[in-house]
């Protein structure tokens, strides 16, 4: 049965060994993502009230965001009892290990306090940024499949891959799907989306509630943590976390154009 699948070759996470300095593919997938990020950033500047060197911070501290809360994130949420053994785990980032709820997490620290500096509004920082952030996740993904991890549930779907150190059952190319969903797809709709004027939020809310849908519905085919497994048999840890963003997302798109309805509607009434 395995002969009928592709079979991933394995591919060496360290591009070159320099020596000292042996960069690996999936530091190359983020830095890619953030030259992209970087790009399209300054091609939406003039419609922000920021100057470059104001960009360049932003995007500087948000990407220590991702970095700082994507490994705090994966040790707290995936990785917590393993912690507790050994808590300079927390800085062996070497031995792999990030998650995007976490960077999630580390970015809105760092645009709030980007904000706070800016006397910015913290939306309106979100609003710009979300676009940006699928990029990243995209890169992500294909360093996952290139590393040959995170990969998904056994199946028989033609398309379906055998990974090295996965076993010898064909598996969903789920860092792929999410590579599709996350990266490419949740992009193009929000760059189309924010084309045009939005209320504040609307495009914050829009990457929330679409972020948390493509990844709820990626979980069902991808392998779940081996450490944690499924809550009742059914959900994944990352389903879970995934909810809320659903739910703040959905929230967010509502007060935002109830905000914004309300704000037209006051203005209509004074000019009149």
């Amino acid at each position: 049965m395995s002969n009928q699948y592709f079979t991933l070759p394995h591919i060496d996470p360290t591009i070159i060994n320099l020596g000292p300095i042996s960069p690996r593919w999936y530091g190359l997938m983020y830095l890619i993502g953030f030259i992209a990020a970087w790009w399209l950033a300054k091609k939406r500047l003039p419609r922000t009230q920021w100057n470059e060197q104001e960009l360049g911070d932003l995007l500087f501290w948000g990407f220590l965001g991702v970095i700082l809360g994507g490994r705090i994130g994966y040790v707290l949420f995936y990785q917590f009892d393993f912690f507790l053994q050994d808590p300079t785990y927390l800085f062996k980032i070497w031995t792999g290990g990030m998650s995007f709820h976490g960077g999630l997490l580390g970015v809105i620290t760092a645009m709030w306090v980007f904000a706070r500096k800016k006397r910015s509004h913290f939306l309106a920082v979100g609003d710009f940024v979300a676009p940006l952030v699928p990029i990243g996740l995209g890169a992500g993904r294909l360093g996952n499949f290139i590393n040959a991890e995170l990969w998904g549930r056994t199946t028989d779907v033609p398309w379906a891959i055998i990974f090295p150190n996965a076993g010898p059952m064909p598996r969903h190319p789920s860092q792929l799907y999410e590579f599709a969903l996350e990266g490419v797809l949740l992009f193009t709709i929000l760059w189309l989306f924010s084309r045009k004027s939005r209320p504040l939020g609307a495009i914050s809310g829009l990457f929330l509630t679409g972020y948390g849908c493509f990844r709820f519905t990626v979980e069902y085919f991808r392998e779940p943590d081996a450490q944690i497994g499924l809550y009742g048999g059914v959900i994944s840890q990352g389903q879970i976390l995934s909810t809320p963003m659903i739910l703040g997302g959905i929230a967010l798109l509502i007060w935002a154009y109830a905000r914004h309805k309300k704000l037209e509607t006051t203005t209509t009434t004074s000019r009149g």
